[in-house]
């Protein structure tokens, strides 16, 4: 594996070290609330969110290979789960080898920004050891995102989301426009 990752970004001209992670603060369905109801209909934490006491979301990591690194891009992303699921998150939240129980499906309720929609995809949920957040594994499809989990992506392509990310509706190599969903 490499050393360090780092690079020049081609927006604002700064060295950037350390592969970056992006993530959201609350899933995607946390925004179809009208936002003078969310504080009697949501009960969102760091690492979980009720919507009305029926819709259940966990906070996990959607980790992508990078081809020479070992370290792995990350997206911070929420996952819808059924009732059944996030009684069991909640119950092995703080549990000693949590890491040993069977993951359990969910939905993925985020929406990296620079994919094609990607909303509701099929997930299955690995639970880590304490305090590591679970790790989220997509269903194998021809979707980009699940491609770039099972194959990897290149440090070329971690730049890009970067500079993406980190100044949205810039221009960057002058030929593109950008935005950012992410959180």
């Amino acid at each position: 594996m490499s050393a360090e990752f780092k690079f020049t970004c081609h927006t604002c001209g700064n060295l950037h070290e350390g592969i970056p992670s992006f993530g959201w603060e609350y899933p995607i369905n946390y925004l179809y609330i009208p936002a003078a109801e969310r504080d009697v209909r949501v009960d969102l934490g760091t690492d979980d969110c009720v919507i009305d006491g029926k819709e259940f979301f966990i906070r996990g990591c959607l980790e992508i290979p990078v081809v020479g690194m070992s370290e792995s891009f990350v997206w911070g992303v929420w996952v819808s789960l059924s009732r059944k699921n996030f009684e069991k998150f909640v119950e092995l939240y703080d549990a000693e080898g949590r890491e040993d129980e069977e993951p359990f499906f969910g939905w993925l309720c985020s929406v990296p920004p620079g994919y094609p929609d990607i909303e509701f995809v099929k997930t299955m949920v690995h639970l880590r050891p304490i305090p590591t957040r679970p790790y989220i594994e997509l269903e194998p499809t021809d979707h980009p995102l699940a491609l770039e989990q099972c194959n990897g992506i290149t440090i070329d392509r971690v730049k890009e989301i970067a500079e993406m990310i980190l100044h949205p509706n810039e221009k960057s190599d002058g030929d593109r426009e950008t935005s950012s969903t992410a959180r």
